[in-house]
């Protein structure tokens, strides 16, 4: 009987089966909506993040020191109106996440990107960098910048086509095996 269950554990159940019916039907029609940040929202992108990356690109430890430390700097320097963090949703199941910090002078920094492999080619990835180009305009930023990864194709791509541009490469140790870091721009100043 779900009424005996607590609000935390429906949510839970609603979650867990949206998701294997994702995972058994891919092709199943499904809403996509984007929801700012609540309680628990940074473990879960940490964690995700953590998995993905270990799982995909084998980077151990250090990447997920950096996501925590991220996550950590985020909210220690959260400011309303300046900073903000999203979580999509498909069918109700966190299925991607972004956040934007306030990095001062007038630039803002688009950090932790991800979608879930479930729900990618949906527009998830373009939602998310839209709603973070969207909140730095209407913040008064001038720039936006973002730190990526030449190894993460599709995300370099995604960026790209919303008019960012690489400004500068370097190889770093910092996730146990040899990497190429990028960092990237888009100019937010009215033409």
């Amino acid at each position: 009987d779900l009424d005996r269950l607590d609000p935390s554990a429906r949510r839970d159940l609603v979650e867990a089966l949206g998701h294997a019916r994702h995972l058994l039907e891919p092709d199943a029609g499904a809403a996509t909506a984007l929801r700012t940040l609540r309680g628990g929202d940074l473990g879960w992108i940490a964690s995700r993040q953590a998995r993905l990356y270990a799982e995909t690109q084998g980077w151990g430890a250090g990447l997920e020191a950096n996501v925590l430390r991220s996550a950590g700097d985020f909210l220690a320097g959260f400011t309303p109106g300046r900073s903000q963090g999203w979580i999509a949703e498909f069918d109700g199941v966190p299925a991607g996440a972004v956040l934007l910090s306030d990095e001062g002078e007038g630039v803002a920094r688009l950090r932790l990107l991800h979608v879930e492999s479930f729900a990618r080619r949906r527009g998830i990835g373009e939602a998310l960098v839209g709603a973070c180009i969207a909140f730095a305009r209407d913040a008064g930023y001038r720039e936006l910048t973002l730190w990526t990864h030449t190894v993460l194709g599709p995300a370099r791509r995604l960026y790209a086509r919303a008019g960012f541009v690489q400004v500068s490469s370097e190889e770093h140790h910092v996730f146990g095996v040899p990497v190429m870091g990028e960092t990237w721009r888009l100019d937010l100043r009215p033409q």
